[in-house]
């Protein structure tokens, strides 16, 4: 079988020497574009992180492709209406950072509520005092968490060995854990108006598409902290610096935006011109990089040695299961 895999750091081919031992696998650095595509368009089975393209015309130009196992649990940045068309099926890792993850968003609540860029900054630059960098504590402090699935709960977890106390929204609440833990669930304009830090934890779905926009700062308490882990595409970053600007929102923690593939190869910027990509959308992240209270991480929260060998162990594990004719963990093709 024909196999191409792309995004690969050099530490990280090793994982696939099995595969290369039986299969002709093509393994890269590079991403999978529309200018490329057709290079590999005898590959069977493809494998990408998210900031491969794989739209509509990039997947048109692998004839052959059967199988995308992205190294991810997202699965937005795949034309999945066009796989079904096509019948490739998209197999994912549903689980690999959960706690890496949570790590990340105490990682951002205390870089902001302790100072901490501002802080060590300000020591390497030789000035070792500690006037203008007061911040605040997270005991007993409201977190409110949006979205309680398996990274929502670790949050949870966390929160709690800083004795906060939690507010959390979900479709389907799980009243168990709730017990055990001792939060409570609550409406979402309750959540949003009654916490001090609001962290999400959803997908990227049509419906959580700019999940908070004007109407959900509004409800907010005046210099509430705001952190995203989960999707750009979740937050409304327009009204989010208007939030900002205004101080309603004293804080920012981010590792996700939603230009964020424009921003990490700032050569396509011209190409995003030219495709009128939504310009007032990156200007917008731009300016938020540049804040002293917004602090931005480069997608990195599930970045661990543990958890990308989770993430290897478990793409090798779906593809060799596809070969096998016992695909496993698909997103798109399973019964």
């Amino acid at each position: 079988m024909k196999i191409a895999i792309f995004e690969v750091e050099d530490w990280e081919k090793g994982a696939f020497e099995a595969l290369s031992k039986a299969h002709d696998v093509v393994i890269t650095h590079g991403h999978l574009t529309k200018e490329n595509a057709h290079e590999y368009a005898d590959r069977e089975v493809v494998s990408t992180f998210i900031y491969s393209d794989l739209s509509r015309e990039t997947i048109k130009e692998l004839k052959e492709l059967r199988l995308i196992a992205t190294r991810s649990t997202g699965f937005d940045h795949i034309d999945t209406a066009y796989c079904v068309e096509r019948g490739i099926r998209v197999a994912n890792v549903p689980a690999y950072g959960d706690n890496t993850v949570a790590e990340h968003v105490f990682g951002l609540i205390l870089a902001v509520s302790h100072r901490l860029v501002d802080a060590v900054e300000r020591t390497r630059r030789g000035e070792f005092t500690e006037q203008g960098l007061m911040g605040f504590d997270l005991k007993d402090k409201t977190l409110g968490v949006i979205g309680t699935g398996a990274i929502g709960r670790y949050v949870i977890e966390i929160a709690k060995g800083f004795r906060m106390k939690v507010l959390a929204f979900d479709k389907y609440p799980n009243d168990i854990f709730a017990s055990r833990m001792g939060f409570r669930y609550a409406p979402l304009d309750e959540v949003l108006s009654a916490s001090d830090i609001i962290t999400l934890h959803l997908p990227a779905l049509p419906e959580t598409h700019h999940f908070l926009s004007e109407r959900e700062f509004d409800l907010m308490k005046k210099g509430v902290v705001v952190i995203n882990t989960a999707r750009g595409s979740l937050i409304d970053i327009q009204a989010l610096l208007k939030a900002v600007s205004s101080g309603k929102v004293s804080a920012v923690g981010l590792d996700v935006l939603p230009e964020e593939p424009t921003i990490r190869e700032e050569a396509e910027l011209i190409r995003s011109i030219a495709q009128r990509r939504p310009l007032e959308s990156l200007l917008a992240d731009h300016i938020l990089l540049r804040l002293r209270n917004v602090v931005i991480t480069p997608h990195s929260a599930f970045y661990t040695r543990e958890a990308v060998q989770r993430i290897l162990d478990t793409t090798i594990e779906n593809i060799s299961a596809y070969m096998n004719a016992e695909p496993r963990n698909l997103v798109v093709g399973g019964s």
